[in-house]
């Protein structure tokens, strides 16, 4: 007896677009036996389907179970319908229908092995093309214009397919149907190089293409501009210490850290400690940069990333890196195409304006950059994976929340480390990288990257979050200004390390109540005070500030963060009474100047209170001698951590901890004596660095403990920038998880600014739907 024939309509949301779910579609419903028809929609993906019941459920079981690798399944559900009289006797992949709403959009892909091995075939029709991709990978977010995600609605609309690439497109058992970048030498973009004069005869014959002369070029010290998916790259040759140090002084950029692209995983193992866990985020789809620790005696130019135990390493992501690291065969410094703290250039106009001062070739290629997205960032951590900064490979997939928005949120985040956080339904599509608000250049980004992702996700917010801060208050209203379709809105401001605290919370899809433990190194407190070494008990919608570490004067400012010797004088001046002359001549401080600084924070000219964490750190590196001035943020504490790994010393320091009214402090003073004296005795940095360490992470966890007896709760959120020392963290969840207590760290979003717009639009949504 024939097996009764049904018809269901299915729909699917998730990343379906750009991904191969189509031609999959087709090609189950085909090993099935099933007629209907699949197609892509502004809301996600819709398949009819008409056979047998049987068929059916197993089709409904594969769609999920066997989908392609980059596809992301958020909701699949399929209603039955009346079948046909005349049901269609084949399977058919019909255009796409804007629907209204939003599909999700795919991050950029980095290169998969079957377009790899036909770029390095010789005999492939591909080989050597630096633009080759298929529906597994290559440019998704970087292109899109609006939705759906077909190719007319990419900066790929004005390359017309050849025909071999048109069949490929069209072929539903191709790996290219429908990819809406494929294209091939004859009909896609092409690089193009440009030298200034001086390096030409560093470029061999015309028997090599212009990436061959890209890598002639790099081995004779030059710095290039190459663009690549996101925007541009500077590179230079890593084992050059000459390019090294030239590359800095032109950028400037004296001492952060520069990245590094490796040919491939031996490479990385030759230069860096390589885990199993490591090696698969470094190859993964996303490939993010992957701050490794670093082996000793090796070729790399002395300047990558000094007073540092790791360097940022990446493998190349696009065919155009993949030709360029085969060819020069060495590692390569890769960093930002831009000038110090202005974001990355997008296009060739804003290359030559930021870059042209800085570099001596370009390799330039036609295909338009759309959305600018600089390379993510990632670390290791004992509870797995952390993002340091989440951009490209990741953006603009969103974090699904467990709280439900009924009305949109924006978000605005943070003066440092900037994204920005829209908030629809339980999705909240957390923005690429945008960077430091200071600058001009970055409220164009930000403005330009959020009206975008507005119209590519039909979000028209009715609440904008914002810091608390007066300022960012005002740039905030600013900056919306600019941008028309928003309309009015309700203004909700919320406290920095309440966000840093929500944002883990939301990265854990958890509620609280916990014991939040924010730890970074500025943020506007309610009280007027700067705040930052902060115990909150905390849920998504309020705090309570239940301790904080004991305040000191910042004097100057913004001056003291950049030249912490500021910072030192002012702990041991409240620390130790009067100051030694040593202490002076070790700071390397006038006397007139360090009484000058004294008055000024005595008197409370520009020295406003601190709780910092973050600042504490900075204080006593400057009082290690490890960094009196710095040339990037958290630079004096990170040397201060990488300073303290080289030493095993267990010893803490005295500290008292003791309540003022209802507020708990944890007083420094104790020991910033005892580092003092540890200096006097002679006792080594890297010894007296750890045992600092070691004293925070006692007084803090032991404090937390006292505050999970006293309130019943027994869960703890770890966030901030100084939530990725690896010392502090590893030591704060051993001793907390000792005794008793659950800790969440970040996995999903950065812990330090480049998250907070999440936990801002998660406080600003609790309290609006209290209030709905």
């Amino acid at each position: 007896m024939a097996s009764q024939r049904l018809t269901y309509r299915i729909h699917v949301d998730g990343i379906v677009q750009g991904v191969g779910f189509r031609p999959f579609v087709y090609r189950l419903a085909r090993e099935y036996g099933l007629t209907g028809w699949v197609r892509n929609s502004s809301l996600g993906v819709d398949i009819e389907v008409t056979g047998p019941a049987e068929h059916l459920e197993a089709f409904l079981h594969a769609l999920r179970a066997q989908a392609p690798p980059l596809a992301d399944i958020q909701s699949l559900t399929w209603t039955p319908i009346p079948t046909p009289p005349t049901p269609p006797d084949t399977f058919l992949i019909l255009p796409s229908e804007d629907q209204g709403g939003f599909t999700l959009v795919s991050p950029d892909v980095a290169t998969c092995p079957q377009c790899l091995a036909e770029v390095l075939d010789p005999h492939d029709r591909r080989y050597r093309y630096p633009f080759t991709n298929c529906t597994n990978c290559g440019p998704r977010f970087s292109i899109i214009r609006k939705l759906p995600y077909d190719r007319p609605n990419t900066t790929m609309a004005d390359f017309p397919m050849c025909a071999q690439c048109l069949a490929e497109y069209h072929d539903p058992l191709n790996r290219r149907f429908h990819a809406q970048p494929n294209a091939c030498p004859k009909c896609g973009p092409h690089v193009e190089l440009e030298v200034k004069p001086g390096w030409e005869r560093h470029i061999k014959g015309p028997e090599e293409d212009d990436i061959a002369r890209v890598a002639r070029l790099l081995e004779a010290g030059a710095i290039v501009a190459i663009k690549g998916l996101g925007g541009f790259h500077l590179a230079c040759d890593a084992t050059n210490a000459r390019a090294v140090r030239t590359l800095r002084e032109r950028k400037p950029r004296p001492h952060k850290p520069l990245a590094l692209m490796m040919r491939d995983l031996d490479m990385v193992r030759a230069y860096c400690h390589l885990s199993p866990e490591a090696e698969a985020l470094l190859a993964s789809p996303a490939a993010p940069i992957l701050l490794l620790p670093a082996k000793p005696h090796t070729d790399l130019a002395p300047h990558i990333a000094p007073g540092q135990r790791h360097i940022g390493v990446m493998l190349p992501y696009t065919p155009l890196h993949h030709i360029l690291l085969r060819d020069v065969n060495r590692p390569l410094v890769m960093t930002s195409g831009n000038r110090s703290n202005e974001p990355i250039a997008r296009t060739h106009e804003e290359a030559r304006e930021s870059l042209d001062p800085i570099v001596d070739a370009y390799l330039w290629h036609n295909r338009p950059i759309h959305n600018r997205v600089d390379d993510s960032v990632w670390m290791l951590t004992p509870t797995g994976p952390m993002p340091i900064r989440r951009s490209r490979g990741y953006a603009p997939y969103p974090i699904r929340i467990h709280r439900e928005a009924k009305t949109p949120v924006l978000a605005t985040g943070s003066f440092m480390k900037n994204t920005f956080c829209l908030v629809s339904g339980r999705w909240a599509f957390l923005s690429q990288h945008i960077g430091e608000m200071e600058y001009a250049k970055t409220w164009r980004f930000f403005t330009e990257s959020l009206q975008r992702f507005m119209d590519l996700f039909g979000i028209r917010p009715q609440v904008v979050a914002h810091d608390m801060h007066p300022d960012f208050a005002q740039l905030a209203h600013d900056l919306l200004a600019e941008i028309p379709t928003l309309g009015h809105v309700r203004w909700i401001p919320v406290q920095h390390h309440h966000a840093h605290i929500a944002a883990c919370l939301a990265d854990n899809q958890i509620a609280g109540p916990v014991i939040g433990l924010a730890l970074d190194g500025t943020g506007y407190g309610p009280d007027g005070t700067i705040w930052g070494g902060e115990i909150l008990l905390a849920d998504e919608r309020s705090y309570r500030r239940m301790a904080r570490l004991t305040p000191f004067p910042l004097p100057g400012g913004d001056e003291a963060v950049r030249h912490p010797w500021r910072i030192a004088l002012i702990l041991a001046e409240q620390a130790l009474g009067d100051i030694p002359s040593v202490l002076l001549d070790h700071l390397n401080i006038p006397s007139q100047m360090a009484r000058i600084v004294i008055q000024q924070s005595d008197k409370g000219l520009n020295a406003p209170l601190t709780s910092s964490c973050g600042r504490l750190f900075d204080g006593v590196a400057a009082l290690l001698g490890v960094r009196h001035h710095i040339t990037y943020e958290g630079q004096a504490a990170i040397e201060l951590e990488t300073l303290a790994a080289q030493a095993t010393d267990e010893t803490r320091y005295p500290v008292s901890t003791q309540r003022r009214t209802s507020l708990w402090e944890i007083d420094w003073h104790p020991v910033v004596r005892a580092v003092w004296e540890d200096l006097q005795r002679g006792i080594p940095p890297e010894r007296i660095a750890r045992r600092f360490h070691n004293t925070l992470v006692h007084a803090l966890s032991a404090l937390v403990f006292h505050i999970a007896e006293e309130t019943g709760v027994r869960e703890v959120a770890l966030s901030g920038g100084c939530a990725q020392n690896l010392l502090l963290q590893e030591g704060l969840i051993a001793q907390l998880e000792k005794m008793g207590l659950t800790v969440y760290t970040h996995h999903r979003v950065p812990a330090n600014d480049g998250g907070l717009s999440l936990g801002q639009a998660v406080v600003a949504l609790a309290q609006v739907s209290d209030m709905e």
